[in-house]
């Protein structure tokens, strides 16, 4: 989810009770329950009709999962919005109960372990989104032409504003998801994975999207619209042929051969930094729509807001430039295939992401393109709160705006320290090695361990420094004569590299607890390139 470029307040009236439908205390993850810790889940199966008129969704979902241990009771998350009819297993109808948006299924004689499919039959108006996607929920919208539009946004609230589901990040299915959405004749849904029909009945047309990867329950969202869809071939660094399809209004249609030669070309960005396009065997896929983008994989989202003109882009060198779409686009890496255990190291995903953003100024624009936006970065550092707040945290706790920034110019601090021969090749591996990718989920000490290898050097005092504290490297620079000075940092975490300028060029030296002794015939310049967060007091 973008955060530093872009700002949005949408309002979203209708005639039902929209009010009791708009709903922003919902938050995901946190401590996982232990009812839900017992449950491994292995496979989604949604089937819903979409009644746009009515704003309603009315189905039924599959919960394919393993249970480690019997138990007489399973627990899922549903909104309170949604009203279940109907449980059952094995054909056999299940006792339930449904309170503050969970879903407790009993069974006296008790659930063995092993493989178990649930299918729950529910039905309602789901929540509306306020301000999507950062209060989200779905949107009933109309296109310029009047055709209905419906979006759907779940990043912080979790896949249960519209389906039952285990909303817990450090569990997603590992055999994927199939997706049955129907909708009115004429109008096409956008989805994850590929499409694999569409079956008409009457005036009715039922889309079936599948995807075999493991996927985040808030990326198991559609996107309804009278879509056109403009496609393409990529061809990944590894030589494979990826489609690329961009489902665009009918009436933007236009641009979209702009966009698909921005999107071949971030992609190539992004391989050379992170590895081959993560999601070979399914699509590159873009769906527009009225609010700034989200990172649902294979199918990223992207629109610039209502009240904002479409498609905007900058120059960037001589490259065109929108950081809604290729942000979003950067967290296929960094979100979808490297994704947080715990929603306390989201700065893993949004920083690493919004780091992405100033490399490809670099690629655009050589280091000073690179310089330029992680000064931009910088500057909207706010430091009220740790980065890394604790463990076990819901969505809502841990989103703050350092996540982004501060997280993004912590990689930049590490690139500094580590030096470029270390730092990239351990932060492909971060993107690539098995041990950190798909079903294997990550944390702040995983990422910190990675590095510290590659440098050699026991880092985890400098991650802790900038992710667990606001602190900042308090520096004073003392004179002792003529063109005479030392330098020491009173609160240093562990030696750091630091680069300093003076009358005879910039020098690197080494920050110790002692002071180091500089000669320059006018004050030196500490950090002047800005590496590092930093106070420096000159006495």
């Amino acid at each position: 989810m973008k955060f530093i470029l872009f700002i949005c307040v949408l309002v979203i009236t209708t005639t039902i009770s929209a009010q009791d439908r708009t709903v922003n205390y919902m938050v995901s993850g946190g401590k996982l329950k232990p009812l839900q810790a017992n449950m491994d889940i292995r496979h989604y199966t949604l089937s819903l009709d979409v009644d746009i008129a009515n704003e309603s969704i009315k189905g039924f979902t599959e919960i394919d999962l393993n249970l480690t241990n019997p138990t007489d009771t399973l627990l899922f998350d549903l909104s309170h919005l949604l009203t279940i009819s109907k449980i059952s297993i094995e054909n056999k109808s299940k006792a339930f109960k449904q309170e503050n948006d969970l879903v407790y299924i009993t069974d006296k004689a008790g659930f063995k372990a092993g493989r178990q499919v649930i299918k729950i039959e529910y039905g309602g108006q789901p929540t509306i989104a306020s301000r999507p996607p950062w209060k989200g929920g779905f949107s009933w919208k109309k296109d310029g032409a009047g055709n209905p539009w419906v979006i759907i946004n779940c990043q912080l609230e979790g896949g249960k504003i519209y389906f039952p589901c285990k909303d817990h990040p450090s569990d997603e299915p590992n055999e994927g998801v199939d997706m049955m959405i129907t909708v009115p004749k004429g109008l096409t849904v956008a989805g994850p994975g590929l499409l694999k029909k569409v079956t008409t009945k009457g005036s009715r047309q039922t889309f079936h999207w599948k995807t075999n990867y493991t996927i985040s329950n808030y990326c198991m969202v559609f996107n309804i619209g009278k879509y056109y869809v403009a496609k393409t071939t990529y061809t990944t660094i590894e030589g494979n042929k990826v489609p690329i399809e961009f489902y665009v209004l009918e009436e933007d249609k236009a641009v979209a051969e702009k966009i698909l030669a921005m999107r071949e070309r971030d992609t190539r960005v992004l391989e050379k930094y992170f590895g081959e396009y993560p999601w070979v065997k399914e699509k590159i896929g873009i769906a527009q729509v009225p609010n700034p983008g989200m990172e649902h994989q294979t199918m990223i989202t992207y629109g610039d807001g209502e009240n904002r003109a479409k498609f905007q882009t900058v120059k960037v060198g001589n490259w065109d430039y929108s950081g809604n779409l290729f942000h979003e686009f950067g967290h296929e890496w960094f979100a979808n295939k490297v994704t947080n255990k715990d929603w306390a190291h989201m700065w893993i995903q949004e920083g690493i992401d919004v780091y992405s953003e100033a490399l490809w100024c670099r690629e655009a624009n050589g280091e000073r393109g690179y310089d330029s936006m992680m000064v931009m970065i910088k500057k909207g550092i706010r430091n009220e709160k740790p980065v890394v707040q604790g463990e076990e945290m819901n969505s809502g706790d841990a989103y703050i705006g350092d996540i982004y920034t501060k997280g993004a110019f912590f990689m930049h601090t590490l690139r500094y320290v580590l030096g470029d021969e270390l730092f990239f090749p351990a932060l492909k591996k971060l993107a690539t090695a098995p041990q950190y990718t798909y079903s294997n989920f990550v944390v702040t000490d995983d990422v910190e361990q990675l590095f510290s290898k590659a440098s050699g050097k026991n880092l985890k005092p400098l991650f802790d420094f900038y992710l667990r504290t606001t602190k900042k490297l308090e520096i004073t620079v003392q004179q002792n004569g003529f063109n005479e000075y030392r330098i020491k940092s009173t609160n240093l975490p562990m030696p750091l590299p630091i680069d300093v300028l003076t009358d005879e060029g910039t020098k690197q030296v080494m920050l110790e607890d002692k002071w180091v002794k500089i000669s320059s015939s006018f004050p030196p310049v500490v950090d002047g390139n800005a590496y590092y967060l930093k106070t420096v007091t000159f006495n």
